[in-house]
């Protein structure tokens, strides 16, 4: 039976064809990150210009996540994922190009990643909340928003690696082109899907106060809060750690572009699993227990993985950081989306995508620049060792110690 539960998403149609296209622009977003990140590093070789890269893709998700969360509540939200499909496509095409005419300038590198986080703002919050319009029923909720974060984290194995390969034997333009076709087969993709609109009519309040509303929602609702507010201080202080992936590739295991793939194709292994596991979890009410546990899991990987120089035995611990990171987002994203109110939803998600968008670049630069004082292997062990001490007071928090 846990098997049926985990896979129940797919008797849907609709979900079959939203998580196909959602599969391909994972893939695609996983292939340009890590190609984006490791151009800007063998440019300039500083661990700070990483958290600059971050920063400058997500900071900007920050920004304009919360109209981006009114606007999947306003409006058509498969219209909406069409039009920001089209615009990645675009936007790939500029970078393909400019690689292709060897235009390898840090700025324009840089300010095409501010434009996909402009536009990764109104995407994610109408995907996530998408969710729901193209399963059967609310039953089939965990298995499709695990099946999604599985196929997310294989893409994570898949993208990196396929990023390597083309950046040690290819011109990397042509890895964009690639990219820019994926996209444009999401478009096709998602013009199958049929589903009924399900728009909430408007406050008749302006797109401020429509956010406002839904923060003030979140304080009342204090048990979605506290795991929001959990994946904020997690993803100031903890997620950033990927950041120091292209550094410790080169400087600790004495690698190349093909060395920092298999790093991040291992910790997509470790998610792959993760995914699997929650998959089968149809008991809504031990979800906040699976996510102290893989913040737990978490810090233990990064802490073992910052005190070795062996690349394989750091493969090993990559992927249980990675079980530990999927495991934690998934587990927060269900308990939103399952608990959140309908005409809040759209609102709730855009947050918490705030949480990580807003917290996540700001730590990359945070994390970026004590990597220069202080080394990439101890600035990974102070964030698995603040890993642990969050998931335990966190712990306390939700009373968890209280119910068992």
């Amino acid at each position: 039976m846990r098997e049926i539960a985990a896979f129940s998403a797919l008797k849907s149609p609709n979900f079959v064809y939203y998580f196909a296209g959602r599969s391909i622009t994972q893939f695609g977003t996983w292939m340009q990150r890590t190609a984006v990140v490791w151009l800007i590093y063998s440019l300039t070789h500083s661990s700070f210009m990483l958290g600059v890269t971050v920063f400058a893709e997500q900071f900007p998700s920050f920004l304009f996540s919360f109209v981006g969360g009114v606007v999947a509540d306003r409006y058509d939200r498969s219209k909406i994922i069409k039009i920001t499909q089209v615009a990645a496509v675009l936007q790939t095409v500029l970078l393909a190009v400019l690689l292709l005419l060897d235009h390898l300038v840090v700025w324009q590198i840089l300010a095409l990643s501010v434009l996909l986080g402009i536009i990764n703002a109104f995407d994610v919050p109408a995907r996530q909340t998408l969710i729901h319009e193209v399963v059967n029923s609310n039953d089939d909720l965990p298995s499709a928003l695990s099946l999604n974060s599985g196929m997310s984290s294989i893409s994570k194995i898949l993208g990196p690696a396929a990023a390597g390969f083309a950046l040690e034997h290819l011109n990397v333009g042509w890895c964009f082109v690639f990219i820019a076709f994926a996209f444009s087969v999401v478009i096709y993709l998602f013009s199958k899907i049929k589903v009924t609109p399900k728009v909430y009519a408007s406050s008749g309040k302006n797109f401020f106060g429509e956010f406002k509303e839904g923060v003030n929602y979140l304080l009342e609702a204090k048990p979605i809060g506290l795991v929001i507010l959990m994946l904020s201080v997690v993803g100031l202080l903890v997620l950033p750690y990927d950041t120091l992936l292209p550094e410790l590739a080169k400087v600790t295991f004495k690698g190349g572009a093909a060395t920092f793939g298999y790093i991040a194709g291992f910790i997509g292994l470790g998610a792959v699993v993760g995914t699997g596991v929650l998959a089968s979890v149809r008991n809504k009410d031990k979800l906040r227990y699976y996510l102290i546990f893989s913040t737990l899991f978490l810090g233990v990987g990064l802490i073992c993985f910052s005190l070795t120089s062996n690349f394989y035995v750091a493969l090993f611990f990559a992927v249980v950081t990675g079980f530990g990171t999927v495991m934690q987002f998934t587990c927060s994203n269900i308990i939103v989306q399952a608990e959140s109110a309908p005409a809040m939803r759209g609102r709730a998600i855009s947050i918490l995508l705030t949480a990580i968008f807003g917290m996540v670049p700001i730590g990359s630069l945070l994390t970026g620049l004590a990597s220069q004082y202080i080394g990439s292997q101890l600035t990974l062990l102070v964030q698995g060792s603040l890993a642990i001490i969050i998931a335990l007071l966190f712990a306390k928090a939700f009373g968890l110690s209280k119910r068992r």
